[in-house]
């Protein structure tokens, strides 16, 4: 289930896409009445293609215009073969032994370890198991050999690794050696208030000692800092501020003989508004300027959205000082819109939206109200809508109605002109079993009144139609 809230002036229609597309109702995939969409069940073709999965977003209209939520991402849980496997190791006893494993999964894996086919158990001290299945043994003793392998699990499989032999020798007193890092903090890349662990685990003769600073000297603190097994650093409810680059060291004790090795955190933050658009009201051939400014790490990129569609500059529309100022001028009708602002990086998305309305004179219509439809045949639409008011029919001079295929642009639209004291039409010609979008608008001597609430209505005919003959948007 995907949840479209929304608030506004009613009526309120709302329609989903996916992968921008919009979505027909049937029995799999059905908008519920207070427009969640509800897919009964997710499938997968043969040939191991997605149908259902893919980027869904939910389109909200009035008659004041059209808004379009963030996306939401559908993927389909599954778990692989294992990237790569543990690896046979021997080990002097007292020294440290690294196994790992590699697998990515939808959802993210757990993974545990077996040691000779039995769940090995993490509470000794000496074991430390990370997050991306790597398995530290430190003080190897001889109870610690055996066959080795990797748990996957999530909800879509449960999967095995090869085995790997660990194999301790016992030596009767170990010979001297210089500390040396098996494994180093690799370059991390993780969104705000995630957790960030850098590995760090080292051997030598006596034991090193590992300890971290920064590269750029600034203090690490110690809020949400941890240390994991014998030196791997983990940083909880990260920020911003702790991106930097790591350096491990591993010192001999009672030398200054040491070895390092260093890892990169970056930490993105998602976009945050500085300053949002405001909606604004002008009058017809005046001008209007909305600004909109955002934070994060990275930089967010800015574009606009007009009713739900990608805003193209004009002669009388522009964008400057990178997408943070759009400005119209020369308003016309085809100006009056939901105008979206949509923040963007790689850590998320964000929108802020307002809207332009013309400040109308009294002679000036307002919008039509009760359209609807019903299908008379398999080509031909009835269109019936309310008489308007007395002090307000004798300024209008005509009705347009507006008609396209659901799901095509706006330079696919159809138009036809009704008199003024009609208030129903029949469209004709039209194309079996299909589903079209319908809007009014009213005329005066002065201009155009905004837009009716949209309806869809469907054509009879084809079979049965997961569409009903007539829709009242209420």
């Amino acid at each position: 289930m995907l949840d479209c809230r929304v608030e506004g002036e009613g009526p309120i229609s709302i329609t989903w896409r996916r992968n921008g597309v919009p979505l027909a109702a049937g029995f799999k995939a059905t908008v519920l009445g207070n427009g969640t969409l509800l897919i009964r069940s997710v499938s997968k073709r043969r040939d191991g293609d997605e149908t259902d999965a893919g980027q869904y977003d939910c389109a909200a209209q009035n008659r004041h215009g059209r808004l379009i939520s963030r996306k939401a991402r559908v993927q389909l849980a599954f778990l692989p073969k294992f990237l790569s496997h543990p690896e046979s190791v021997a080990v002097d006893e007292g020294g440290v032994s690294r196994l790992t494993c590699q697998v990515h999964g939808i959802p993210e894996a757990n993974i545990t370890w077996q040691r000779d086919r039995r769940p090995l158990s993490t509470e000794d001290p000496r074991y430390t198991l990370l997050p991306n299945g790597v398995l530290q043994i430190t003080s190897v003793q001889r109870k610690d050999r055996g066959l080795f392998r990797c748990v996957a699990s999530n909800i879509a499989n449960t999967r095995y690794s090869h085995e790997a032999q660990l194999s301790v020798t016992v030596a009767g007193s170990r010979i001297y050696q210089e500390p040396v890092i098996l494994s180093g903090p690799q370059n991390l890349t993780i969104n705000i208030h995630q957790t960030a662990i850098l590995e760090c685990i080292a051997t030598g003769n006596p034991r090193p000692i590992v300890s971290w600073s920064r590269l750029d000297g600034r203090s690490m603190g110690v809020e949400g800092i941890q240390v994991l097994g014998t030196g791997n650093l983990m940083i909880s409810d990260a920020t911003v501020q702790h991106s930097g680059v790591y350096v491990c060291s591993a010192n001999r004790p009672g030398s200054r003989s040491r070895r390092t090795a260093l890892g990169r955190l970056v930490v993105q933050a998602p976009p945050e508004f500085v300053q949002w658009p405001q909606s604004v009201s002008r009058p017809a051939g005046g001008s209007a300027v909305f600004s909109c400014t955002a934070s994060g790490v990275p930089e967010p990129h800015l574009i606009w959205l007009k009713n739900g569609k990608l805003l193209t500059p004009s002669g009388s529309v522009k964008l400057t000082n990178g997408n943070t100022t759009l400005a119209i001028t020369y308003i016309t009708s085809e100006d009056e819109a939901i105008y979206q602002c949509i923040a963007e990086n790689s850590a998320g998305t964000n929108q802020a939206s307002a809207r332009l309305a013309i400040s109308q004179g009294p002679d000036v219509p307002e919008a039509p109200t009760g359209l609807r439809a019903t299908a008379l045949s398999s080509s031909s639409l009835q269109l019936t809508w309310d008489q308007p008011v007395q002090h307000v029919s004798h300024v209008i001079i005509g009705y347009v109605l507006h008609m396209r295929r659901l799901g095509e642009p706006d330079s696919a639209e159809l138009q036809e002109a009704v008199s003024q004291s009609s208030f129903t039409h029949h469209f004709n010609n039209l194309e079996e079993a299909t589903t079209y979008d319908l809007y009014l608008k009213a005329y005066s001597a002065q201009g155009g009144s905004q837009r009716s609430n949209s309806i869809t209505a469907t054509t009879l005919g084809g079979g049965p139609s997961p569409y009903p003959d007539s829709v009242l948007l209420s």
